[in-house]
């Protein structure tokens, strides 16, 4: 017996890989589509609103579930976004090797929020929405420790707003982490899963 009904479809719009293995951790059956979304243009219209980082995450999620959700009509279609905030500005994922050693200076010895969206859609129906905002203090780890962690990760350091995997070396970057590990991930899978049985994709 599964946990999960045969229908509605589950459509992930993301090519994230961590994302992907959240749900396949939970037993969740889905496909994975990349969404066609201008994410810079997003968050352009979202600084000249001037919204807050919650509302900007949203938009960019409710943007990717709608792209894909109006192509997969008979889908109920998952969106997530998520913005590295520390000091009030916003962190993109770095384009390269030295944007993210000059961003990891920055973050180091600091608390930073990975404020994480994720909204679900069907059709043209926007039909819930949720932000969790985990909070992750780097310590001070030293400009040695730095060059070889970049060493190692490589351009791995491009994937996440954070310049880390925190499911792989980015660990030893923390002092201290607060909230749910699947969101700094990148998906609020708690609140994701309860919508779902709400819904009445999974059991109950």
């Amino acid at each position: 017996m599964s946990l999960q009904l045969p229908a509605p479809r589950l459509v992930l719009a993301s090519s994230s890989a961590s994302r992907q293995a959240l749900l396949k951790a939970a037993g969740l059956s889905f496909v994975a589509i990349a969404p066609q979304v201008d994410e810079e243009a997003v968050k352009r219209q979202a600084r000249t609103q001037g919204l807050p980082p919650a509302e900007a995450a949203l938009l960019l999620a409710q943007a990717k579930a709608s792209a894909v959700a109006t192509r997969e009509r008979d889908a109920l279609v998952v969106g997530c976004d998520q913005l590295l905030v520390c000091g009030g500005e916003w962190y993109d994922k770095p384009a390269g090797l030295e944007q993210a050693r000059v961003q990891l200076r920055a973050l180091r010895g600091r608390s930073h929020t990975l404020v994480t969206a994720v909204a679900c859609c069907r059709a043209d129906q926007r039909l819930w929405q949720a932000v969790a905002s985990p909070m992750l203090t780097m310590r001070r780890f030293s400009d040695a420790f730095l060059e070889e962690y970049l060493r190692q990760e490589k351009l791995h350091v491009t994937a996440s707003v954070g310049a880390y995997r925190l499911e792989g070396p980015g660990v030893h970057l923390f002092a201290a982490v607060e909230g749910e590990h699947a969101a700094i991930l990148g998906l609020p899978l708690l609140a994701l899963l309860d919508f779902l049985r709400r819904y009445g994709l999974l059991l109950d």
